[in-house]
This record gives structure tokens, sequence and C-alpha cells, in this order.
């Protein structure tokens, strides 16, 4: 795939750390220059190359002698719910969804601090301030939307979606803890296969897939998924 003025991007790669998902490994992570101008164009070809975005940042997972983790989407047309899945949809009915322009709301961020503070405590993530937080779901140069589940009129999860040319990305996803048995997170990206095939996109785009990791292997769950291995997209590992 063409990347837009690719030949005019500057990378930079961070010091190895402890790597948050394997805890006897190192990360090095790739950035795309944040001084350097960024569009839902550029992203979107940058997406197809594994990277992800964190606020304004835009980034990859490029670990020595590790590739545990695999950038993974979903084609849409092909995308069929197993029976855990249409459960999921089913308990769910009287779930009603809105759609909301990328504009702070303090009722987000209070389902987001409680989110955090329940399932990520001690993970880094925890405490946040409103700054922080929407320093990590926002962009300025984004297409994106704030997708709200409510059950009545209470908020219960919000999914952070944008839009780029080959399909949607779920940016990050965040619902009460309270109801974890509706599976929330399982219901977003139900939400999101359908809003991509109404939209006529081919992809969604699931983020990084970590089979040894809890929190990021159940994208596995959504066949059929592809996964990006050597520079190529195919069935997932």
């Amino acid at each position: 795939m063409h990347v837009p003025r690719k030949e005019s991007l500057i990378f930079y790669a961070t010091v190895p750390d402890v790597c948050p998902y394997l805890g006897d490994r190192e990360m090095v992570s790739v950035f795309a220059d944040p001084q350097q101008p960024m569009s839902p164009a550029l992203y979107g070809g940058l997406i197809e190359l594994g990277f992800r975005r964190s606020g304004n940042h835009v980034y990859r997972h490029q670990c020595r002698g590790c590739h545990a983790c695999v950038p993974l989407r979903l084609p849409v047309d092909r995308f069929r719910p197993d029976r855990n899945q249409r459960r999921v949809a089913s308990r769910n009915q009287d779930i009603t969804v809105r759609i909301r322009p990328s504009a702070f709301d303090p009722a987000h961020f209070q389902l987001y601090e409680r989110y955090v503070n329940t399932r990520h405590q001690g993970g880094g993530m925890d405490d946040p301030t409103p700054e922080s937080y929407w320093g990590f779901v926002a962009s300025h140069w984004g297409q994106t939307q704030l997708v709200e589940f409510r059950l009545g009129e209470q908020l219960v999860g919000v999914a952070v979606t944008d839009q780029v040319p080959m399909g949607l990305s779920a940016v990050y996803t965040y619902f009460d803890p309270d109801l974890a048995a509706r599976s929330l997170g399982t219901l977003a990206i139900l939400w999101q296969v359908k809003a991509a095939r109404r939209m006529g996109l081919p992809y969604v785009y699931l983020g990084f897939w970590n089979a040894q990791t809890p929190k990021m292997a159940y994208k596995i769950r959504f066949q059929p998924a592809e996964g990006l291995v050597d520079g190529i997209w195919g069935p997932a590992p």
C-alpha cells in the first residue's frame, strides 16, 4: 500500500525498557516524529504497516528477537460471530448506541477513571487525570468518534474509534467494571464491524494481539482475523 509522503517521515526508537506484557523481555517502540504533519490518510497508510496511535503519537513495537505482538485486523465482509459473540449481542439488546464527536466529556472521564482503577490497577494507567485521559484518547489530526453505549440513560461504555481510508480502528474501549458480565468490550467490536460494513469499509483494526497476554489474547476470537507478520497480512498465526 502507498503511504502518502512516506519518504519525508522521520522515526525514532525508544530505549529498551521492561515489556509491560511479558515482564522477562524488553520492549522497543518506533515513533513517527510528532513534530511532522499527520493526517487520517497518512495514518491509515501507517496502520497498514502495523502502527497504532496513543493520543497524537503514532508508534509500533519493534523489539529485538521478539515478535509476540502481532497487529491484527478483521475483514468485515468475511466475519461471522461465533456462538459466544451472538450471545453477547443478544444479552445486550437493551443497550443503545450514541455517536459523539471527539470532545472531552466529564462523564466519559469518570467512567474511564473507574475502569482503569479497577481493571488496570498498578499497570501505569491508574489514577488518571482529565489531562492524561484526553491526551491518551484524542488526537488533533484524526477522524475520531466517541461511541457511547447506554443502558437507559446510564453511560456504561465508550469505544474510541478512528476512521481511516481502509476501515475503522479500535483505539480503546472502556466500560462500567460492575457490568463485566455483559462483555461490553466484545459488544463494542461487534458494533464497529457493523459500522464498517455499513460504511463500505473493509477492515476493523484491533491493535496488537499477544497470545501470551490474557488482556490481548481475546482478540483472536474474532475470525477470520488477519495478522501482519514479516510485513505481510495473512491469516493470524
